[in-house]
């Protein structure tokens, strides 16, 4: 889902530094769970792992919920975006990554996965008739020179098939993620994105569970207490609490804020994947990075004073 130009929730918006530190933690949290994904792949298989992942998810939203005493079902207009964002974020982005993670490293993974926001600006322009201007196509332009970098035959082993599809999988869900936040963008609210949230992670996980079945033998899992850990982590501080925490923070902080803000996420992901899983960040990697998110930042604030 995209986190940012979504409607606000209803209640009185947090003050400026709530919603600094709130937001913080939420980029912290996001950040900190590509190298926890990393890890349990490596013990659960990806359709099983994401399954799992979503219906604790699920678990903890449902209890925030009925804690909050708002919960509904989704208004009829709702449904389309409920089953966009389920399907093509929380199935088709959430299995593609864990997947392609078998076979490439975290802190590329995370590099990889927010070139969404790059996709999002010619889709916008060919789906929804934005215009792009030149400070957006700059931004384009910029965040693209970062990949080829990172896809040049002296960066990047072409031969090596299994990390070819590892990086096609993540590019892939990068594609369908950044066509849920058009999907986003073009819909006409009846409830607030937070109130449809479970209803998005109890489909997905449905979705997820049926393919996992169909798709994935299930080994015996060693249920060490690290491995719940790593589980109870992506899952509710990844998913559940973060978007929580997103609906507040959307209503205190202006949408230019979240856009730029949200780009520290692959920044602290590489970082923690070479701290927590020993992975190397090599140059054509760090500056790649710096030209994908650069791109987008420029891109993101064209137009901001508007």
């Amino acid at each position: 889902m995209s986190v940012a130009s979504q409607p606000g929730e209803a209640a009185s918006p947090l003050s400026r530094r709530a919603a600094v530190l709130l937001f913080a933690t939420v980029v912290l949290a996001w950040g900190t769970t590509w190298p926890v994904i990393k890890a349990i792949v490596q013990h659960v298989p990806p359709l099983w792992a994401s399954t799992i992942r979503s219906a604790l998810a699920g678990a903890v939203l449902l209890g925030l919920h009925l804690v909050r005493r708002d919960l509904r079902l989704p208004p009829r207009g709702d449904l389309p975006v409920v089953v966009g964002i389920a399907l093509l974020h929380m199935v088709a982005f959430a299995a593609l990554i864990a997947v392609g993670m078998q076979f490439v490293p975290a802190g590329r993974s995370v590099v990889l996965g927010y070139t969404t926001l790059l996709w999002v600006v010619p889709g916008a322009r060919l789906l929804l008739g934005e215009r792009i201007g030149a400070r957006r196509a700059a931004g384009v332009a910029i965040g693209m020179a970062g990949l080829a970098l990172m896809f040049n035959p002296l960066a990047f082993d072409w031969n090596d098939g299994k990390a070819v599809l590892g990086n096609g999988l993540i590019l892939l869900g990068a594609f369908l993620w950044a066509a849920s936040i058009l999907q986003v963008r073009a819909h006409r609210w009846q409830s607030t994105p937070f109130q449809l949230v479970f209803w998005e992670v109890l489909l997905a996980t449905l979705v997820l569970a049926l393919l996992a079945a169909l798709l994935e033998d299930l080994p015996p899992i060693e249920w060490t207490a690290g491995l719940v850990l790593l589980f109870l982590y992506a899952s509710v501080c990844g998913v559940a609490l973060a978007y929580w925490a997103m609906a507040m923070v959307n209503r205190s902080l202006p949408a230019v804020t979240t856009s730029l803000g949200i780009l520290a996420t692959p920044v602290v992901g590489t970082l923690t994947s070479a701290l927590a899983l020993g992975e190397t960040v090599p140059l054509p990697l760090a500056a790649a990075m710096a030209l994908i998110l650069g791109g987008i930042a420029v891109g993101t604030t064209a137009g901001a004073h508007r």
